[in-house]
Parts: C-alpha cells; sequence; structure tokens
C-alpha cells in the first residue's frame, strides 16, 4: 500500500477503499429496504424465519432481560426477542442504516411492541453504550456487511454484562460438496433476477451473495470470537452449513 493510500477491503468480489464500501454497503441497503422481507422469504422459502426463531429459542431469554439486535434493520428478532423479556426488559434495536430501521419501527408499531423497543442508528464498529450493559447481543445476516468484523466483535463484548452471551446468524460455507453447483447457479444467477423482478435491483442482490462467500466460515467465524475474549465458543449448521448460528460467552 501506497504511503497515505487509504486501505481497501471487499466489497462482494470486489477490492474498494474502506470508506468506499462503508457507502457502496448503506446504498445497498437504502435500496433494498421497502422489499427486504419479502426477498429473504423468496430467497429462503421462508426459512430464515425458522432459523431466527431457533436463535431466539437458544438465547434463553428471561423476563427483565436487556438485549442488544445488531444490524436488526427490520426487526424479526427483535419482535420474537421482546415478548420473552417483558415487562420490565427491552430489545434494544440498532442498525447503522436509517432506512432499515424506518421499516423495522413501522413493523414494531404495527405491533404494538414500540415501547419496549429502543432503536438507535449505530455502527456495529462503535457502539454507544457502556461496558457491561447487555445480557445478551444478537446480530442475524447482518456481521458480513460489517467493514471491520474483528472490532465489531469486540464491541459486542465491550457491552455485554459478565456471563452475557452473543448470538451470530449469518451465511456460510456449505458443507454438502454435491449441492455446491446448485447453489452456485441459485446464488448468482436465480438471486440477481428475483432481485431485479422484485425489487427492481438486481445488483444490490448480486453483491449480497458474493458478501456470503467472502465472509469467514464456521471454523474462521469461531477463532474470531475467540481472539475477541469470548468464552465456550460453539457453532451449529443450519441446511448444511448454508447458514451457521456461532455462540460465544462472556465470562
Amino acid at each position: 500500500m501506497k504511503k497515505n493510500e487509504e486501505p481497501k477491503t471487499d466489497f462482494g468480489f470486489e477490492q474498494v477503499p474502506v470508506s468506499d464500501k462503508v457507502r457502496r454497503v448503506k446504498e445497498v441497503f437504502s435500496s433494498v429496504a421497502p422489499k427486504y422481507d419479502v426477498m429473504n422469504d423468496l430467497m429462503s422459502l421462508g426459512l430464515h424465519r425458522l432459523w431466527k426463531r431457533l436463535t431466539v429459542d437458544c438465547a434463553k431469554l428471561q423476563p427483565g432481560a436487556q438485549v442488544l439486535d445488531l444490524a436488526g434493520g427490520t426487526a424479526d428478532l427483535a419482535t420474537l426477542m421482546v415478548k420473552k423479556v417483558i415487562p420490565s426488559g427491552t430489545v434494544t434495536l440498532a442498525d447503522i442504516n436509517a432506512e432499515m430501521l424506518t421499516v423495522g419501527r413501522n413493523k414494531l408499531i404495527d405491533q404494538g411492541l414500540w415501547r419496549q423497543v429502543p432503536i438507535v442508528q449505530a455502527n456495529a464498529e462503535c457502539l454507544p453504550f457502556a461496558n457491561n450493559s447487555f445480557d445478551v447481543v444478537t446480530i442475524a445476516f447482518g456481521l458480513r456487511n460489517v467493514t471491520d468484523k474483528s472490532a465489531a466483535l469486540k464491541e459486542m463484548y465491550r457491552v455485554l454484562k459478565p456471563s452475557g452471551q452473543v448470538l451470530v446468524l449469518e451465511f456460510s460455507e456449505l458443507k454438502a460438496d454435491f449441492l455446491k453447483p446448485f447453489y452456485d447457479a441459485y446464488s448468482f444467477k436465480i438471486l440477481p433476477k428475483l432481485g431485479e423482478w422484485i425489487a427492481e435491483d438486481g445488483d444490490s442482490y448480486r453483491y449480497l451473495a458474493e458478501s456470503i462467500r467472502r465472509h469467514p466460515n464456521q471454523q474462521a467465524l469461531l477463532t474470531m470470537l475467540e481472539q475477541s475474549g469470548f468464552s465456550g465458543c460453539q457453532v451449529n449448521n443450519f441446511l448444511f452449513g448454508v447458514v451457521a448460528l456461532h455462540r460465544g460467552f462472556k465470562l
């Protein structure tokens, strides 16, 4: 890298300056926000809802718990979790993207849950919360879009209370070799077409497919959690590893 040249990072399969990735990721989610939930249902045949419910079940939330849902945008996890922590607990919904938070806020209002879910626009790499604030931190399908994933994991560790846990639900590495040609065809041919037809934005969904391939696989992310200070780290694969749930604890 030349002197004074900005460091580069991945944006899908491209290498771009760090500041450019932040801008372009924002543009992606601002564009897809209105159709995000519909596209999630189509892309996963509704399975994303099952994976999110399994994540919430794994958290074993108790009434009164303080929860932070990062990159929680459209509030899928928040609406599930807040019902388990009320009346005295809260689920703070945080996302860097204002358009995604607007969708989430409207969903919470429609369900009468907005009073128990504070909404904060925040960057996962630099959270505006005090040390030891939350019993549980969750992030579902958002970590792969964070520029500095290690910084985000360290921030999650910082804001967790001792004995708290983090749950990271994310696309990961398919472990069934015989399915890889079909998965690749779906990711790079069908998915962008769906994005073009439904969300009128094929390029954003092409990026989302590429970002999955650039995201650390199961073992690599497990190692990153451990390096960030988490203990008792474990991973569970869903659908042959297409999606993985990582879990770690702050002692």
